[in-house]
């Protein structure tokens, strides 16, 4: 088997760890993780002992503590909390405990209601050893990946396979075998190729074909059979963006999007919005009544600035804020930006842009729906960056649209915000959206509702 050398793809293969001593090494450190959760599960159950001093030990106490070991570690193995990549990855591996752990907890509870003995548990003693137990099980789940990673460095057994194509510059390095100086073929009508590609493969617990376009379902088809993680390089596809793909009517499609909140989270983000938007109009209601006097005396017109603006979904809603420049001078299609010294802006114009008081009546697009409290800003649909309209700058830009658009967002508290007179200033704020959109949650909206108060009086608002 020839190893593609150092003259052809100007890096040399690495091998971390032997794959044989590898595999073996995997076994005995799940195993010893398995140890060290029943260790840390018993001193639990010690220092629950310890505190409550009982004069002895009964069978039923030796009963609970080897049957909770039991349960723990049968959930715990259902749950993949013992897969090989605990032992490197250390949020998959706390978390996979964490529910392992809440599950063992809420089955014992479950049972000690059903045959009527909570009345009998030492709740200050048992309070006590969970949190023992719990600490122990986090510290040395962080400590085993930390040394795991140190020691070993990747436990798991890559292999790229090239076949007649170029190798992508990132998978240099790697463990590389070129398939023509091996022998290797696709050949579905030779069992003994299939053996021996089956037998190059057998330590591995990941392969990576980068080949031909015209053998790549031979390859596909080969794969199935292998008993690894097999993948086909696919830059062809790369700009679709896929997810998945999918059985459809006997076709099968390519999954390139869905929305990024599930009916549960757009539940709970809707519950944030009225929660917080119904009493702040309340508190706020004269405040309101005085701007738009202000207004009103200040300059005719409109108290309210009505503008087209892209919202979730691609679709165009009428955003509402305060009138801040003047009527006859008014920009309806957003194509120029708002200036430090802008003549178009009125006196109370430029206080209310000022403290964002003009952003107020959004809260009315959050009560009807239209609008959230925290998501992308929508943009005016002649925004331009420098001379470019915003989606030509980066055709990701439509990707922000499928959350509602906010009033403010993880853009804002960064700062991003005010004129666009370069392409990197709309690149900030889609970053940033696009970050907020693949990693939201309910406490991210509640930290940047609180941290915006930080930035409404910023250096750009004006």
């Amino acid at each position: 088997m020839t190893k593609i050398d150092l003259a052809l793809h100007g890096a040399p293969v690495r091998t971390p760890l032997a794959k044989a001593a590898r595999r073996d090494a995997k076994i005995w450190l799940c195993l010893g993780l398995m140890a060290l959760d029943a260790a840390a599960l018993a001193s639990g159950f010690a220092v629950t002992l310890m505190i409550e001093a009982p004069r002895s030990i009964s069978e039923g106490l030796w009963t609970a503590m080897f049957g909770a070991l039991f349960v723990h570690a049968a959930i715990a193995f259902q749950n993949q909390a013992y897969n090989p990549r605990c032992l490197t990855h250390r949020v998959k591996s706390v978390r996979q405990m964490l529910i392992s752990f809440a599950t063992t907890l809420f089955v014992f509870l479950l049972v000690a209601f059903s045959l009527r003995v909570t009345g009998k548990v030492p709740r200050l003693a048992v309070g006590m050893g969970m949190v023992t137990a719990l600490t122990l099980l986090v510290g040395q789940r962080l400590l085993v990946c930390h040394i795991v990673r140190r020691a070993f460095g990747q436990l798991t057994a890559e292999l790229v396979i090239l076949d007649d194509a170029n190798l992508p510059a990132s998978y240099l390095g790697r463990e590389i075998i070129d398939a023509r100086a091996s022998g290797l073929r696709t050949d579905l009508d030779d069992p003994y190729m299939l053996d021996r590609l089956g037998t190059v493969l057998q330590d591995y617990d990941r392969v990576t074909i980068v080949c031909a376009p015209d053998r790549k379902v031979e390859w596909a088809r080969a794969l199935k059979g292998v008993n690894i993680l097999g993948e086909i390089v696919m830059p062809e596809i790369a700009e679709l963006g896929p997810l998945t793909t999918r059985q459809w009517g006997g076709v099968t499609t390519l999954v390139v999007s869905w929305g990024p909140l599930n009916r549960a989270n757009r539940v709970k983000k809707r519950a944030l919005d009225l929660a917080v938007t119904i009493p702040a109009l309340l508190l706020l209601l004269p405040l309101l009544v005085m701007v738009a006097i202000a207004i009103k005396l200040d300059s005719p017109g409109p108290v309210f600035f009505r503008q087209e603006r892209m919202g979730r979904g691609n679709r165009i809603f009428r955003i509402l804020k305060f009138r801040s420049m003047r009527v006859e001078m008014t920009d309806a299609n957003g194509a120029r930006s708002a200036s430090r010294d802008d003549d178009r802006i009125t006196r109370v114009g430029r206080f209310i842009r000022t403290t964002s008081i003009d952003e107020l009546p959004q809260l009315i697009n959050v009560l009807s729906g239209e609008m959230s409290l925290v998501g992308p800003r929508p943009h005016a649909l002649g925004s331009t960056a420098g001379d470019e309209l915003f989606w030509r700058v980066d055709r990701q830009y439509w990707h922000r649209h499928a959350l509602k658009p906010g009033i403010t967002g993880l853009a804002q508290i960064r700062g991003f915000r005010g004129a666009t007179n370069t392409k990197r200033d709309i690149l900030n704020r889609l970053e940033a959206d696009l970050e907020y959109q693949h990693g939201w949650s309910l406490l991210r909206d509640i930290s940047i509702l609180a941290r915006t108060a930080q930035v409404l009086m910023h250096r750009n608002a004006y």
